[in-house]
């Protein structure tokens, strides 16, 4: 019989301890639920335990919850792991915290995630961005290179940290291994935000982990693609070039001082799940994905993303298990597509103008698979020409940075006529589908590029979100 994760088992004996509870949360093991909320819960808050002392606290290096990450550590390839049950948006804000302080320079991806920009704020660093590799036959931002990193470096050689973010949404994977080389190579660590690839790693078939390419602190938001509840992640953290003293403090500042018991508990049955089936269940995962594929690509009018032959700058490789369906063949943009295709009963992860991406994970069931591909063949028959696409435009140079994020986020603002937004700091962070990537952040300079970039977008259609004046008279500056 396979032995039970330490915080499960724990949870388990408190729950069958004969006592009198007088401790926190008030619904007493499930007696005081709302009546409508017992049949969503059934009896998982028999389970909804607070940190008593035979479960542990995060913070406390003994306890089940600590034996918990110490095993999940082991799973993951790391030295030392904390969970998190925020998300992996809690662990990255920890991580900037950890390695920026006020001034501080960071150099990273110009399409990170929102959390990364609040770490920013937070933290009351200076970012230094660099453009993502675009793909604009797909409309795809890629990663950013290694050339570029060891360029922004040249530049910026007081920067404290390097942060990649590893894969992207759609699965798409750049040399991380070049990129630590030469963080490593300027005595600074690598935090990668690994939020998509909890699963790598655990087949030979999927890209390998960014531990094992030598991030130093990573990411990863163990409920998106294994086992775990919503909310559930893990930080992993390896080497000596980070203060773990620091980090540890950095984590429990954004953590609840009250985590959910079945939020941990689930990282725990997912990482003893991971160790015990991972090989097996990525396989299991990895073949429906490509059976699903391979019917697909015969679909007339549909196409998918690929991996590439020879690896390309910023696409090293690709995460198999999504599925990037591109769909102006069928004559319809991607997000009028995806209300077709709830409207039949099948969900997406993400639709966009010229694609939709589909997760196939390992709790995926081959009759739903089944289902995608049958909506596929149908709309295909239903296709009534090919969707004229916005032409590719190149980017405008990176704006220079007026006002950091943290001191651009409480100054005031108003919205200004364009000629008198030049030369100052946007108030906004403005972003452009096609391509994806944020043209103005709070802080930078309007420059005359980015304002011609916007109009021309605009003109040729492209959805421009963060504005707050729909028709581009006025820009949010900051006074």
């Amino acid at each position: 019989m396979t032995e039970e994760g330490p915080l499960i088992a724990a949870l388990k004996a408190a729950a069958r301890w004969d006592h009198a509870p007088f401790y926190t949360p008030g619904h007493r093991r499930g007696v005081g639920l709302p009546a409508g909320l017992k049949p969503l819960l059934g009896t998982a808050a028999a389970y909804d335990f607070p940190e008593l002392p035979t479960i542990g606290n995060l913070a406390g290096e003994e306890g089940a919850i600590a034996s918990a990450q110490t095993l999940a550590a082991q799973t993951f390839g790391a030295d030392r792991t904390w969970f998190l049950v925020n998300g992996s948006s809690g662990g990255l804000l920890a991580a900037i915290l950890a390695t920026c302080g006020e001034g501080g320079k960071i150099i990273l991806p110009r399409n990170v995630h929102s959390s990364i920009i609040n770490g920013l704020i937070l933290a009351g660093a200076w970012p230094v961005f660099i453009h993502p590799v675009y793909g604009a036959e797909q409309d795809l931002a890629y990663g950013i290179t290694a050339a570029a990193v060891a360029a922004a470096l040249a530049i910026h050689p007081d920067a404290r940290a390097v942060l990649v973010v590893y894969p992207t949404y759609h699965g798409i994977c750049t040399d991380l291994a070049a990129i630590a080389q030469v963080a490593h190579g300027q005595g600074i660590p690598l935090l990668v935000d690994e939020a998509h690839g909890p699963h790598f790693g655990f087949h030979p078939d999927l890209p390998p982990s960014a531990l094992s390419l030598g991030a130093d602190l990573v990411v990863q938001s163990t409920h998106k693609v294994l086992g775990a509840l919503s909310q559930a992640a893990m930080l992993h953290g390896q080497g000596d070039r980070l203060p773990w003293q620091r980090v540890a403090q950095c984590v429990a500042m954004v953590q609840s001082t009250s985590p959910n018991s079945l939020l941990l508990a689930s990282l725990d049955g997912a990482r003893q799940q991971m160790a015990e089936e991972g090989s097996i269940l990525m396989a299991q995962t990895l073949a429906m994905a490509q059976w699903a594929r391979g019917e697909l690509a015969q679909i007339p009018n549909v196409t998918l993303l690929e991996p590439p032959t020879i690896p390309e700058p910023g696409f090293n490789s690709l995460d198999l298990t999504r599925l990037t369906v591109f769909v102006a063949g069928l004559g319809r943009d991607g997000f009028d597509l995806d209300e077709e295709l709830m409207a039949r009963g099948v969900m997406a992860e993400l639709p966009l103008e010229r694609h939709l991406m589909f997760i196939v994970t390992l709790g995926s069931r081959r009759e739903d698979l089944q289902r995608l591909i049958q909506v596929f063949q149908a709309l295909s028959t239903e296709a009534t020409g090919t969707l004229p696409l916005l032409p590719p435009q190149p980017l405008p140079p990176l704006p220079p940075l007026i006002l950091s994020p943290r001191a651009a986020s409480f100054a005031p603002r108003r919205a200004v006529p364009l000629a008198e937004a030049l030369g100052k700091a946007s108030g906004a962070l403005i972003c452009a589908y096609p391509p994806g990537i944020p043209v103005l952040m709070p802080g930078e300079m309007i420059t005359e590029e980015a304002i011609a970039y916007l109009q021309t977008l605009k003109h040729l259609g492209a959805q421009l979100l963060g504005l707050s004046d729909r028709t581009l008279q006025t820009l949010e500056a900051i006074i």
